[in-house]
């Protein structure tokens, strides 16, 4: 396979189909950011030491390939080679979600995003899976997209939060609660009514 055709040369590249658009057009930057998702969970499978994880974001990567041929794909382009998403990921996701979820303890306030270096990394790309959300809803506003596609990336966005939180988790890093900088301003406050007996 040849890497290079020179067919993009004029700012333009081809669908599934054939028909060609501008490289800035709303359905390359959908299937561009789910590729630059897949590219940014390579990275984390680096940092996360956790063989189950390691397995799941693997099929997690084979499984953004076919949305990003999905994408990439017009629905009235008739294909035997393109496979279109399903909801079987979908509830794969929320399967493991919820598995994840009855190990942790229960989320009671707003987290930053860090902790260990994987947990981390799955933090980062869950605010890109959440971008290429917002470019696959906007693709869908001007022309027809598989909904499962949606689907997918609003819930997967969800699966990165609660698997950062996991490797956290049993990594025995802490998580840092977001304190409101109201809070945060009526603290010391608080603290001298205590210290002089105010009530």
């Amino acid at each position: 396979m040849k890497i290079y055709t020179r067919g993009g040369d004029q700012g333009e590249t081809s669908l599934f189909g054939g028909r060609r658009v501008a490289k800035d057009h709303v359905r390359i930057e959908s299937y561009g950011q789910v590729d630059e998702l897949n590219a940014l969970l390579g990275v984390a499978l680096l940092h996360v030491d956790h063989p189950q994880l390691q397995e799941r974001l693997r099929r997690i990567q084979s499984e953004l390939f076919t949305l990003g041929a999905d994408l990439a794909t017009p629905l009235d382009v008739a294909s035997d080679y393109v496979v279109r998403m399903d909801q079987a990921p979908v509830a794969r996701l929320e399967q493991e979600i919820d598995q994840a979820e009855a190990e942790l303890p229960p989320l009671r306030h707003f987290i930053l995003p860090g902790g260990g270096a994987g947990a981390a990394h799955l933090h980062l790309a869950r605010t890109v899976c959440r971008r290429a959300e917002r470019a696959t809803a906007r693709l869908a506003g001007q022309e027809p997209v598989n909904p499962a596609a949606l689907v997918y990336l609003n819930r997967l966005s969800d699966w990165l939060f609660v698997m950062a939180r996991l490797v956290n988790h049993r990594e025995g890093q802490a998580e840092t609660p977001w304190i409101s900088p109201r809070l945060a301003q009526d603290a010391p406050d608080r603290a001298s009514e205590e210290s002089s007996g105010t009530p």
